[in-house]
């Protein structure tokens, strides 16, 4: 076979590997991904007790540092994000060193208190699971950018493989034989948002990519890396502690200072060496409307509230840059265009499920009841994955309304369910019988996110949550087919196979 024949069998061969080896934590990445869309949405469900409401952001300020103070008086910096009418409560965060650990809290703004709101991480949760996969340090990090990278070979791969994109638009056929269904709707799902899976997938390498590849940041500053970002126009260049103690102007006073000179109220303070003669408040102003993923920043004296200096106008290189990190998180997206993106990513994890799934099929023995060891251990990460992961943000979210308000660890006792419940379904289907793995496993996480809406209008019942009621509702429907899907054979197969030799 000449070297052009065998360059196209080749590509098919990476496509499908490459595929294989990462596409269980790329279906993970995906969902998550997906859903962090609607990342606000979600934490103001999870937060039923804050309700949309006028804030004083300086007053709120003022308040959140005297609880800073008293948390940690000799703290090396503070972050203080600020409320607003539909998020009307403070976050704060405080440290000791920037090596951490970082300690957080969520302020009453009116009160500076704890919020008396139910302690949840929200859609916080899974916007963080989707580039950090819950792992310690920057492990999973680490792992999202390997398996990106990945993805990006499987794209360009497949691209080879499958020339005939327009055929592969209008090709569905269900009755030819169970392995041309899932090809023809792999293909489908694929072609359909290729566009967006390329676009989302390199801007998710280049948010990564200062991690990835570190080498000519630590090369050109060595020991002063901070001053890269300065000089890049991200953040003002900063001040080394004096070594005195100083008392700081109340952050409301800041806040009413940088409105004053920004046009608009700061979205968040950034307090570095608070308390210290040397103390610097940097005012955090919302991204302009527009793609690039750029915060303008003004610092002030955090003693005498003079401002002490801006970030710079960036360049091209790192224009580019916010551009590709704002492609990425969709800040700029109208709610028409959000919802579009929503579907690619919805179609991005479709692809990569059907994928899976094609492989088991492709591979399974004609007529055998049993699978050799690894066709088997496919399967069980197959089922375990794309059924247990909906089961666990269903059981995450239903954890939301069943726990008690007042319950010690209350965001953790959430998370455990997410865990628990996906951990539940996977077994399910490593020891449920072949036919009815799938149909189980699918028909249980359809019922977590069915039990979502009465848990909701039981326990909450607050009208602004229609919309997202409703969409749970749609995603348990559609959980459910798939399970009824899944119970019957197909019917081109069903004519010539033994009913064990079926099911995926």
């Amino acid at each position: 076979m000449s070297g052009p024949k065998r360059f196209r069998p080749a590509m098919a061969w990476l496509h499908t590997w490459a595929g294989l080896v990462v596409g269980w934590v790329l279906f993970a990445i995906f969902v998550t991904g997906t859903a962090s869309y609607y990342k606000g949405e979600i934490t103001r469900w999870m937060r039923p007790e804050l309700t949309e409401r006028a804030v004083d952001s300086a007053a709120a300020a003022t308040l959140a540092g005297e609880f800073l103070l008293r948390q940690m008086p000799d703290a090396a910096g503070w972050y203080v994000q600020l409320p607003k009418f539909d998020e009307p409560v403070t976050e704060v965060y405080w440290w000791k060193s920037l090596a951490g650990p970082f300690h957080h809290a969520l302020l009453d703004p009116a009160t500076g208190q704890p919020t008396e709101a139910r302690d949840t991480r929200g859609g916080d949760f899974l916007y963080r699971f989707h580039f950090e996969l819950a792992l310690p340090s920057l492990w999973g990090r680490w792992i999202v950018g390997a398996c990106a990278m990945v993805l990006l070979i499987a794209l360009i791969s497949g691209i080879v493989t499958h020339r005939r994109f327009f055929a592969d638009f209008f090709t569905f056929r269900p009755g030819r034989s169970r392995q041309r269904a899932w090809l023809d709707a792999h293909n489908l799902f694929g072609v359909l948002a290729l566009p967006f899976h390329l676009m989302i997938t390199y801007t998710g390498l280049v948010t990564l990519g200062p991690m990835l590849m570190p080498w000519g940041i630590e090369a050109a500053y060595r020991d002063k890396a901070p001053d890269y970002v300065v000089e890049a126009g991200l953040m003002p260049a900063g001040r080394l502690p004096a070594g005195r103690p100083a008392a700081g102007l109340p952050l409301g006073d800041i806040v009413r200072t940088a409105e004053g000179t920004g046009g608009e109220v700061p979205e968040a303070l950034m307090v570095a060496s608070p308390g210290d003669a040397a103390a610097t408040v940097g005012a955090v102003f919302e991204e302009p409307h527009g793609l690039a993923h750029l915060h303008p920043q003004i610092a002030y004296d955090g003693v005498t509230g003079a401002e002490i200096g801006r970030n710079g106008t960036p360049g091209a290189a790192t224009r580019t840059a916010t551009v590709l990190y704002g492609l990425h998180e969709a800040h700029f997206a109208t709610p028409v265009l959000r919802v579009l993106f929503f579907l690619c990513g919805a179609l991005g994890a479709a692809a990569v499920a059907s994928g899976l799934v094609l492989w088991t099929v492709a591979r399974a023995p004609k007529g055998a009841a049993l699978d050799g060891v690894g066709l088997s251990f496919v399967r069980i990460l197959n089922i375990g994955t794309i059924a247990g992961l909906p089961a666990g943000i269903g059981a995450f979210f239903l954890a939301n309304r069943l726990l008690p308000v007042v319950l010690a660890g209350r965001a953790s006792w959430e998370i455990g369910f997410f865990f628990g419940s996906w951990l539940l379904v996977a077994a399910i289907g490593a020891l449920a019988p072949r036919r009815h793995a799938w149909p189980a496993t699918l028909g249980l996480a359809g019922a977590l996110f069915l039990a979502l809406v009465p848990a909701d209008l039981a326990l909450v019942g607050q009208a602004r949550f229609v919309a997202f009621d409703g969409a749970m509702l749609a995603v348990a429907t559609l959980l459910i087919v798939a399970a009824r899907a899944a119970s019957r054979p197909p019917a081109a197969l069903a004519r010539h196979a033994p009913a064990g030799a079926l099911g995926a």
